[in-house]
């Protein structure tokens, strides 16, 4: 068996590890984490002329047409550097559902721009309940003679505060099973009657409560089958759960070298403390881990990519991610010592992010679950 990457693979994650350890510096993530937008414009742009935006994009519309592979591989470096911004939420929440389902004049509008980075798009799914399943759906979306009427509240909406379009998941239709019923909309980010007001999170990523008041959107609007969103949407949530477990990996490799370097070089009692057997083991302990994630992520990944049945490894992946990365983050601030709890410190950053990226698209338990019931428990 295979594991190692392809030539054009360790080519696109070598160039984006160097791109970023010049353009992505901790300053900068440390800058926006203050900045009203969250994003750097010019990086943004940097970014696009790399062809990242539109890495998975076809070719037809502009992109490079790679796979999802390909795609972790570079969130994976995304994550080791912190990347700040909407890149996960325009090419992962939306460039994926609109490849997948949109209409010739969807992908003509929405992917050839997200290909050159002149869209910014986000997903708004969650909603007060924080459900990740399809009964957490309960926007309403009223059908009318020329199209619909949006009303109801999405929470946690990533970049939401700088989208130009949001994918919004409405319940059109009464039914018994809740993933009946359920539409997606590509909907104008400023549109009247779309209110959004940024949230405090642990990670001081952009993440908003989305308010829609009588937004009317034509039939056009509708992304996919009417009443029939679900499929896509649980066809995405598999995807994410994947990508972000590549972006946990970096970060968790990230702070694994950084907890190394320090235990070499961090002299206490006269000799290093990484000559200590009780640090030691926690390094071991880590990389342990981090290399057991990237080694589940990429099989789910790889699964995914040549169109397998996935649903057990992206499970399992995101449990594991979840509950062991989160060790590794713990166990990195330990081997610091106070100067890990610091702000002044880098690891803070890697820890705040880690602890987020846990239940984003569903946590450890919720996977678990997914798990036991296709073990058919």
């Amino acid at each position: 068996m295979d594991l190692g990457y392809s030539e054009e693979q360790e080519l696109l994650k070598k160039s984006a590890h160097e791109f970023l350890q010049t353009e992505c510096p901790k300053k900068l993530v440390r800058a926006m984490e203050e900045d009203e937008k969250g994003y750097s414009p010019e990086l943004w742009k940097k970014m696009a002329d790399l062809g990242w935006q539109g890495l998975v994009v076809p070719e037809k519309y502009g992109g490079s047409g790679l796979g999802f592979l390909d795609l972790c591989l570079l969130l994976e470096e995304h994550g080791r550097y912190l990347l700040p911004g909407p890149f996960f939420s325009t090419v992962v929440l939306a460039g994926l559902p609109i490849a997948w389902s949109g209409t010739e004049a969807q992908k003509k509008q929405y992917l050839s721009k997200i290909a050159t980075g002149e869209l910014i798009m986000t997903l708004a799914l969650t909603e007060p309940s924080a459900r990740w399943d399809a009964q957490g759906v309960q926007l309403k979306a009223r059908a009318v003679r020329d199209g619909y009427v949006l009303n109801g509240t999405k929470l946690f909406v990533q970049n939401a505060n700088v989208a130009d379009a949001l994918i919004v998941a409405a319940r059109t239709r009464k039914a018994a099973r809740p993933e009946n019923g359920i539409t997606l909309f590509l909907v104008d980010g400023r549109a009247a009657g779309v209110r959004q007001t940024l949230l405090k999170t642990i990670a001081s990523d952009r993440q908003s409560e989305v308010v829609f008041r009588n937004v009317r959107v034509p039939k056009t609007a509708v992304l996919g089958e009417a009443n029939k969103g679900w499929e896509v949407l649980a066809k995405l949530l598999q995807y994410a759960a994947v990508a972000e477990a590549a972006r946990m990996v970096g970060m968790a490799q990230q702070a694994l070298d950084m907890s190394v370097d320090y235990a070499k070089n961090r002299v206490q009692f006269g000799r290093p403390i990484g000559s200590f057997q009780a640090i030691q083991h926690k390094c071991a302990d880590m990389v342990t881990n981090v290399d057991g994630a990237r080694y589940i992520t990429y099989l789910a990944a790889w699964k995914l990519t040549e169109g397998e049945d996935a649903g057990m490894e992206v499970s399992m992946a995101k449990a594991w991610c979840s509950d062991a990365l989160r060790a590794v983050s713990a166990q990195a601030q330990q081997i610091h010592g106070g100067i890990g709890f610091t702000k002044e410190y880098d690891l803070q950053l890697f820890f705040r992010r880690i602890k987020a990226a846990e239940i984003h698209y569903g946590d450890a338990d919720f996977h678990r679950e997914r798990v036991a019931q296709l073990l058919g428990l």
